[in-house]
């Protein structure tokens, strides 16, 4: 199943000038990185946002805002996954992507490869 390309039209309207943020194609979907560190991203019909902190995580899943970001059988640490039926406005949307970026943007940008 490919990506949802509503979530990805969301995304990019909200943060159209945003230059630090760059795409790449990765878990079947698209993910954003700031800095070269990923922020979210998109995997079916979800966002998968990076919270950075597994205990973060586990608060967000335990109180039913979000679920595991689970597609081999071994959930990512740090990550959640929010199904688009829980995304019914930009705010909505706008609360997790900023929290993912916070944390990619709180990172060391990491060194670009030479092509």
């Amino acid at each position: 199943m490919p990506y949802d390309k509503d979530i990805e039209e969301v995304i990019q309207s909200l943060y159209a000038g945003e230059q630090r943020l760059t795409s790449k194609r990765m878990f079947g979907g698209v993910c954003y990185l700031c800095g070269g560190n990923m922020a979210f991203g998109i995997y079916k019909d979800n966002l998968i946002v990076r919270l950075g902190s597994p205990e973060q995580a586990h608060q967000e899943i335990d109180l039913g805002r979000a679920l595991p970001f689970d597609i081999t059988g071994k959930a990512m640490k740090g990550w959640v996954m929010i199904p688009k039926v829980r995304l019914t406005a930009a705010k909505d949307y706008k609360k997790w992507l900023d929290l993912g970026l916070g944390f990619a943007g709180s990172l060391p940008p990491k060194k670009m490869k030479d092509a």
